[in-house]
């Protein structure tokens, strides 16, 4: 299993503003629910922290491998997400990760 984790800073002068730059992202990933094969779970995050260094969205995704995730790079619907969104971000941090099983890593 592959982990996908991708925050973002998002535009936003006022609280209001923000707050739908952060609907609208949450409202768009939500959409692809059911929609992208090899995508087993999806979470959209908002940060409650409000915290200086902290960032606005996290999304949070498992896909069955890594040709799936990159399948998902280039799917038409990840692609319309990615232009709608593209006037709201300010900033994008991202982590692929294989997920390994402690009992079945290397010891150190």
């Amino acid at each position: 299993m592959i982990k996908h984790i991708v925050m973002w800073n998002l535009k936003g002068e006022t609280p209001d503003k923000k707050a739908r730059a952060v609907h609208k992202l949450q409202s768009a990933f939500e959409g692809l629910a059911g929609r992208i094969p090899g995508l087993l779970h999806m979470e959209i995050g908002v940060d409650t922290s409000k915290a200086d260094y902290a960032c606005d969205v996290v999304l949070y995704s498992e896909f069955e491998s890594q040709d799936a995730l990159a399948a998902y790079a280039v799917h038409a619907e990840h692609l319309r997400v990615k232009q709608d969104l593209g006037d709201v971000r300010v900033a994008r941090y991202q982590v692929d990760y294989e997920v390994i099983p402690v009992r079945d890593r290397a010891p150190a």
